[in-house]
């Protein structure tokens, strides 16, 4: 029984690693390549291929995103810190996020179309109600209270979960920075516009400096899941 619980947390820890990895590389990755989507020099078409890599990539971020908060809590509820998930509670927690998974992979497949936009903007108002609950959560962890019980010396599980939230704060308007990348460049299939270019500028001189808030943020969620400080 003690194997098979280390074999399930090792396997857990292992995807959960390799899902952060993804998250922070692909966001590298969409963040170089913003510099060709919204560079006015270029032509039209070679912006669309380059707004067509950063896709590509950004969908590995974002399905690193989506796993990471079901596999934490999965490895949450073998630490003892989520009660709540015992039995079948673990089985509809996956299940939540399949559905969550699969809306991302839609608007990522269906991007170009009216329906991905649609689904984007479902996914993206999917994110208000959990970013809420995970602030609350986490707060009334500390307190000791709630559906978190991490108790003394395990701090640094809600604290993880408020700073994962505060990343997808961060994510929310990146993700729609990107979406107005498909909607802005129908505007200019159809002709030169300065106001679309001007607003475009605008967006991507704010992403860039939320990127870096980002990476931080990211860097500290690894931080308090590998060193576990408090």
């Amino acid at each position: 029984m003690e194997f098979l619980y280390l074999n399930e947390l090792s396997i857990l820890r292992w995807i959960h690693i390799l899902a952060m990895v993804y998250w922070l590389g692909g966001e590298w990755g969409v963040f170089q390549t913003s510099y060709h989507v919204t560079n006015p020099a270029l032509s039209l078409e070679e912006r669309r291929r380059h707004m067509e890599t950063a896709y590509r990539i950004d969908i590995l971020a974002r399905t690193g995103i989506v796993l990471l908060l079901p596999l934490g809590l999965h490895m949450g509820k073998i630490y003892g810190f989520v009660p709540l998930l015992e039995g079948a509670g673990v089985w509809l927690m996956w299940l939540f996020f399949a559905v969550w998974l699969a809306m991302t992979w839609t608007a990522f497949i269906k991007r170009e179309t009216d329906i991905g936009i649609k689904v984007t903007r479902a996914e993206e108002l999917l994110r208000y109600p959990l970013i809420a609950a995970l602030f609350i959560f986490a707060a009334m962890a500390f307190a000791g209270t709630g559906p978190i019980q991490s108790g003394e010396g395990n701090d640094w599980y809600p604290a993880k979960m408020a700073l994962y939230a505060f990343a997808l704060v961060i994510g929310l308007f990146l993700r729609l920075v990107m979406r107005r990348w498909t909607e802005r460049f129908r505007v200019l299939a159809a002709g030169p516009d300065a106001a679309q270019e001007a607003a475009l500028a605008q967006e991507i001189g704010l992403a860039r400096w939320s990127a870096y808030v980002y990476w931080i943020t990211i860097a500290s969620v690894c931080f308090l899941g590998a060193v576990k400080p408090f």
